[in-house]
């Protein structure tokens, strides 16, 4: 079976629905149709990634950002915004692209201090903090334990811009192996179902208006 490459994202939508996946990222017959919110948070990420990688100015409508940047500016180490990477199934880094990739994952904000040991890594965000999902921070500091093997702690978080408020975690590299396996079974489930061809459906309330899968019997646009 050729290699099969993930990331966080592809990930949880064949948790939510094997049969959207098939068709967002097997025959990719269809597309998700990305939401305002969406469309505001790449522009409000690139934002972010240019005022702290390059100084340039933040636009007036994100003014609201300046001060937690700034916060983040001031932090000692090696800063990578937008950081864009790849791990072979070995575990060893490689490109975003590569053949060999078999996972992968981009970084709001990742800043190196090679001095102690620690990462400190920041995910933006512009929804509700009441739906506070740490996950990804758990899988990314997994990564940043392969790709800077000097760190042996994460100090993570997911910043809601517009609440002003931080949702901190703390990873540490002994815990890697337990925490792999918080993936690696859901991983050979999808594997699985490449080997199988079997992309069951999974209805759930965001079937009928929401998914662009229009040929799956419980869409509301099936006809």
């Amino acid at each position: 079976m050729p290699n099969v490459a993930w990331s966080y994202s592809a990930l949880k939508t064949f948790q939510s629905c094997p049969k959207k996946y098939y068709h967002l990222k097997v025959v990719k017959d269809v597309k998700d149709s990305p939401s305002e919110i969406m469309l505001y948070g790449v522009d409000a990420h690139k934002s972010a990634e240019l005022y702290i990688a390059k100084d340039v100015d933040i636009p007036a409508k994100y003014e609201f950002m300046r001060k937690q940047l700034d916060t983040l500016k001031r932090l000692e180490g090696t800063k990578y915004c937008e950081l864009k990477f790849g791990l072979t199934k070995d575990m060893e880094p490689c490109g975003f692209f590569d053949k060999e990739v078999w996972l992968r994952g981009a970084i709001d904000l990742l800043i190196v201090n090679e001095k102690t040991g620690t990462a400190r890594m920041v995910d933006y965000k512009f929804g509700k903090s009441k739906n506070a999902d740490t996950s990804q921070l758990q899988l990314m500091s997994l990564a940043v334990f392969k790709l800077f093997p000097e760190v042996t702690k994460v100090k993570a978080g997911l910043l809601f811009c517009p609440e002003d408020k931080m949702i901190p975690v703390q990873y540490r590299n002994d815990d890697a192996p337990k925490m792999w396996m918080d993936w690696l079974p859901e991983v050979l489930r999808l594997e699985s179902a490449y080997e199988s061809g079997v992309w069951n459906p999974v209805p759930s309330g965001l079937c009928k208006a929401w998914c662009p899968v229009i040929s799956c019997a419980h869409n509301g646009k099936h006809k």
